[in-house]
């Protein structure tokens, strides 16, 4: 994905605290699975280009994703964080169908690479 030596910080929280911060940031009145909160994004001046930003994982929903998908919840977070990552780097399934099938794709085969 051409970022190394790049960072970002992963927060795992509960379905209360990412609701939240889903309402504040995306003014959505719900839980969500992951959050990504790019610092490429907006006008601000580049302060260090190897922070990618942030991913929020909600616990509680991957524990409840995993049990419907009938996978481990291991795999669940891994699944969520490879998607924040990928907004992180400006991927956006939500763009057009395209956008969604590339992301998709991506996902898969990153997960892949972790084989779990």
């Amino acid at each position: 994905m051409n970022c190394h030596n790049s960072e970002l910080s992963i927060l795992f929280t509960s379905d209360d605290h990412i609701k939240e911060l889903n309402k504040t940031y995306r003014k959505k009145n719900r839980p969500t699975d992951v959050l990504a909160f790019s610092q490429k994004e907006g006008n601000s001046i580049e302060i260090n280009t190897r922070i990618l930003g942030d991913v929020v994982i909600s616990i509680d929903t991957a524990k409840r994703q995993a049990d419907e998908l009938r996978h481990s919840v291991e795999k669940e977070i891994y699944i969520l964080l490879i998607h924040g990552i990928l907004h992180l780097l400006g991927f956006d399934h939500a763009k057009s169908k395209q956008d969604l099938l590339k992301m998709q794709f991506k996902e898969k085969e990153l997960l892949a690479l972790i084989s779990c």
